[in-house]
This record gives C-alpha cells, structure tokens and sequence, in this order.
C-alpha cells in the first residue's frame, strides 16, 4: 500500500532527485516513480563536530542539497519544481564518520576496524515540497527523517582484506565498502533496512511521502519562505556546460515506455510524456523537449553571452556606480540602448545581474568573479575563452576529422606568431586567474610539509608557488620556465614578495638539468605533452626523486573512473598533442616511473592534485 496511493498524485508534478548516485535512481525507479535528476551543489562541508548525534549531520546536509537544488531550479531554469528529495548516507563506528578512505592503507586501517564488529549506516533524507508565490519568492515545505541500520562483519582475514582492497572498489566508498558489490562478502549480517545501507530507505520513505498528501503532519513540518534569491552556482561549472542538466532517470521494466512532464497545476488531463531514449511518444496530444536538450541546445548562447558582457566591462561599469539604467551603461561601454538592454535582460535570466524597476545591479557571483578588478576575478580566463578557446571549438568537425588542433583554421593569418611575448602575457594571465581561485586547495590537497624545498616546473606567475609559501613557512620553492616567461613574472608578483623563499629561474624542463628539489611540482603540464616528451620527463623526475620520499605533485583536471563528467571531456576536445586522463591511468603512467605510491585528491575545484611518492 506504500507508494502505489500517492503515485497518481505525483503524476502531473515536477519531482527531482537532488542527487547523482545511480544507485538511489535505481531504487527509486524500480518502484515506478518518476522523476528528474538535477545533482546538488551543495559542497558537504558541514562542521561535523557542530552535531551531537551523526545522524543529525546526514540529515541536514540531505536538507541542504534538496534546498540548494529548489532555490536553483526556481531562479535560473524558471522551473520551480513540486517537491525536491535529498539524501545523504554515513557510515558510522562508535559514533565516528568513516568517510571515503584516501588510498589503499587507508582502506586497509578503516575495514580492519569494522572487522567483526557491528556498526551503523545512516541516511538523512529531506522531502521539499515546493511552491511558487505571485511575488516569485520560493515557499517551501521540509519534512525529513532518517533510517539506521546495523551491519556487522564478518572476522576478516589479511587476505580477504586486501583482496578486496585490491579490486579499487572501497576507494569511492563511504566506510570503505558497498555491500550491493563485492563489499557483500564482508557482511555477517543486516538489522535494518537493506537498501538503506545501499544509498536509499525505501520503506521509510514511502511511508513519509503518504503523509504528505493524507494529509501531512503540520505541526512536523518545517515551512520556510525565501526572498527573491540570486542564483549562485560553484565556480568549477562557471565556463562549462551545466552538467547537472536535468536528466531522465531510468524506468523499470514496468514503466520502461514514457515518462510524463506534465506541468503542475495541468488541468486538461493532458499529460507530455517522452520515451526513455528521447524520443517522443506519437500517441500524446504534446511534446516537450527534454530540459537536458533545451540546456545543451543553447548553451553556447549563454557562455557568449557570459563572454561579451565581462569584454564591454559591463559588471566593472556596475560595480563604481553600484546600480544603473540600461541607457546609463550602454552609455559607458559605447554601445546602442536596446542592444545593451537585452544583454542586461539576458545576464539577468542567467543569474548574473540583478534587475529591480528596470535598475540593473550586479549580484554577488559578479562582484565576486567577474568585475576585472576582484581579488579571485575570472576576466582574464573569459578573455582567453573568448578570443582564443572559442575559435578552436568553431572547427571542431575539422578537428574530430583530423584528430589534430585547428589552430591555424582559427587563428588566421599570423597564426605562426601564436607564441609571441602579448600571446604570452595573456595565457599567464588566465592561468593566474585559474590558480588563484584552485591554489588553496591545492596547496592543502595533501600535507605537503615535510618537503622543505620545491620546484615548480613550468610555473609561469609563481601563483601556485606563493601559495605554498604562506601554507607551509618551512618551505623554498624555485619556479622554472621559459626565459621569455621569466622576464614578465614581475606584472604578477604579489605586493608582500617573500623573495628569499620564491624565487624564478630561466631554462626548459623538457632539456636542462633540474634543479634539487624534495618535491617537483607540474601544474597544467602533464595533459599537453605528447607520449614521447611526457616519458621523457617522468624519467627525468623519477632520476632526480633520489632522497627517500621524494614525490611529484601533478595539478591537472582528473577525469571520473566512469569518464562522464564533462568539463575535462569537453576540453579534451581541443585535440591537443597530450591527452586527459582518469585517476587509474594516472596511477599506471607513474608507477611505470618507480612512483609506487600514488593518491588522487579530487578537489571539487578548477583543477584537482595528484601526489606520487618515491618509497
């Protein structure tokens, strides 16, 4: 009786998975329910140590995502969804939250805990149920719970243990296992909710979602109205297709032919529904075009649109006079009234300005990334987008063809002078303005402190090298590179120059000797070269990690096991001489160089970091 009651009420409404696990889009589907899946961006950096029960941490970082996704959908896509389900699953032992191990060892020291000892799996949940008001504020309803289970496991033996181990799967696992996998074979048993341990509390769940319309529980539920909020995404998915367009889960094999979109509110009792792959059912009255399509479709219009404003100095203009008409601007960047005018009405849909009885302002993200002058602005990388990216990915069927970089297509005539000192001074400008947004994260992707000297090979600006100077006050770094990029490093340096413990020498990587270091650094390098100059290289590096621990930090995109993330995919596209590579083929490329302890930091940042060790 759970769910089938309430499946004719949702129908006709806009239900989201605020969440990318294919394993809750599995459990959902295969009860027949229907439903869009728009990933959260919620970053889960909650303060554990600010809730006295783990329970209460799973629970509100579910509420957080489900919240973050409503706000999202309501204001960019203009889409405001019925309701939104978030979930976040832990594992716990004795109160602690085993996260995801970092390597091998410590996979092996996390198992070896559980090891013939019970523990539990909680999973917070939060349904929000959402509505639209006339003045466009976003209402909302909160009903959340959690669902724990308790699982033992077996005495596990050494080589139970790292066999194991030894297949790659505890590495992306919270607890270090997945019991739906071959994680199973550790379990002794299961008190509770199987599939809660899975990712999802199914039971609990439909339960729940029955209260909400027989009829819901007022004095438990949570009512929240949000004022009109700007919509502010994470910085990683600022220049690239959005890729948690709203996407169609999959159906069971009961429901496996279509999926409605109704609108909610439909009264004519026509319903738009499109077939699993796509394509539309002839035998509905209307069709509607998947929001992943429509989002694909124009996306290029937006990231130009992004473009041209940040070149007219459209959010500089704003942030001196703080708010403006758009005769007043169109004004300022010398540009027609109602050719201005729709830029504005376009960057405010996108969330980037703010629009208030026909006075444009900027909103927070701009004044945070975009005005030219901001402590982390992105202009410079708009501009390198703009000018230079955008002309590659105009012939990009030539460049599929051939396998081989267009450059000579998209830069014309002249295109031989490519490498000349203006070229120069701009890309060390987008790569400036890319590490400083990544070089936290960076920096204390891993502790990094007992290396006392650096290099950074082909470090350009010194960004990433003045970052590990304030991080770790122990610690010198050399930056090498080209004369031609030395002679301007001075235009980035900062105003408080440590220049005794940074400091810049002129030669090549690739065919001068290097320079002694405890740890060499290679920032953007590694996915340019091609196979030859790479291992080339990597042997140089390895020869040169001679002192015991010595290592190599590489500071590149990482694509996903599954190669699905689309930001490094789509940059691959260039078709560059070198190649993008995931977490494994990192592992196997270093440790063919003696590098035979390799961890992969995935930062959640433009660029992720990859420590390789010399034991």
């Amino acid at each position: 009786m759970l769910l089938n009651p309430v499946i004719s009420k949702l129908a006709g409404k806009r239900v989201v998975l605020a969440s990318a696990s294919p394993r809750r889009q599995d459990i959902l589907s295969n009860v027949g329910l229907r439903f869009e899946v728009v990933p959260s961006w919620f970053k889960e950096t909650l303060d554990k140590s600010l809730f006295s029960a783990p329970h209460e941490y799973a629970v509100e970082t579910a509420k957080q995502k489900a919240l973050e996704v409503a706000k999202r959908m309501h204001m960019k896509h203009l889409k405001t969804p019925d309701i939104v389900i978030g979930a976040d699953t832990i594992v716990t032992l004795e109160d602690a939250i085993l996260e995801k191990p970092l390597d091998k060892q410590d996979a092996y020291n996390m198992l070896s805990r559980l090891s013939g000892k019970e523990h539990s799996v909680f999973t917070g949940v939060a349904i929000v149920h959402c509505r639209s008001q006339e003045d466009n504020q976003l209402e909302t309803d909160i009903i959340d719970f959690y669902e724990e289970t308790k699982v033992r496991f077996a005495d596990l033996s050494e080589d139970l243990l790292w066999e194991y181990i030894d297949s790659g799967e505890p590495l992306d696992k919270a607890g270090g296992y997945g019991i739906q996998s071959l994680g199973g074979m550790l379990v002794e048993s299961v008190h509770g909710d199987f599939l809660n341990v899975v990712g999802f509390p199914l039971n609990r769940f439909c339960k729940k979602l029955a209260e909400m319309y027989y009829p819901p529980s007022k004095q438990h539920i949570q009512r929240v109205k949000h004022d009109s909020i700007p919509y502010v995404e994470t910085f990683e998915n600022l220049s690239d297709v959005e890729k948690d367009c709203s996407s169609l889960s999959k159906t069971s094999e009961k429901h496996k032919g279509l999926r409605d979109f109704a609108s909610s509110g439909t009264t004519s009792g026509t319903t738009t529904a499109v077939l699993q792959n796509g394509i539309e059912d002839r035998t509905k009255e209307a069709v509607r075009l998947p929001s992943k399509l429509v989002d694909l479709l124009d996306g290029f219009k937006a990231s130009k649109t992004l473009f041209a404003a940040s070149k007219l100095k459209v959010f500089d203009k704003l942030k001196d006079k703080g708010a403006l008409k758009a005769m007043d601007i169109a004004d300022k960047i010398n540009a027609s009234v109602h050719g201005t005018e729709r830029l504005l009405d376009a960057c405010v849909a996108l969330g980037l300005l703010e629009k208030t009885h026909q006075v444009y302002r900027n909103t927070e993200l701009a004044d945070a990334f975009l005005v030219s002058d901001a402590e982390f602005s992105i202009h410079a990388y708009l501009a390198h987008s703009n000018d230079h990216l955008w002309h590659h990915y105009t012939y990009l069927e030539s460049a599929v063809q051939e396998g081989t970089m267009q450059h000579l297509k998209s830069c014309g005539k002249g295109a031989e002078h490519v490498h000349g000192p203006e070229v120069k001074a701009r890309f060390m400008r987008t790569m400036h303005c890319m590490l400083k947004i990544t070089a936290k994260d960076i920096a204390t992707a891993f502790d990094l402190s007992k290396y006392s000297t650096a290099c950074d090979l082909g470090g350009s600006a010194g960004t990433l090298a003045h970052e590990l100077a304030c991080t770790y006050p122990e610690m010198k770094i050399n930056v090498l590179d080209l004369p031609g990029v030395i002679e301007i490093v001075s235009d980035f340096q900062p105003a408080q120059l440590d220049s005794d413990r940074v400091t810049f020498i002129s030669g090549n990587f690739l065919e001068d000797p290097l320079p002694k270091a405890d740890l060499y650094i290679l920032s953007r390098v590694v996915h340019d070269l091609p196979e030859e100059k790479l291992h080339h290289l990597l042997k140089k590096l390895s020869d040169a990690c001679s002192t015991e621990n010595s290592a190599v930090l590489i500071v590149e995109i990482v694509l996903d096991e599954e190669k699905k993330e689309p930001r490094a995919l789509l940059q691959a596209l260039s078709m560059t001489v070198g190649k993008q590579r995931s977490g494994t083929e990192y592992k196997k490329l270093l440790q063919s160089h003696g590098f035979n302890s390799v961890q992969i930091k995935y930062t959640s940042n433009l660029l992720d970091a990859i420590l390789a060790v010399k034991r």
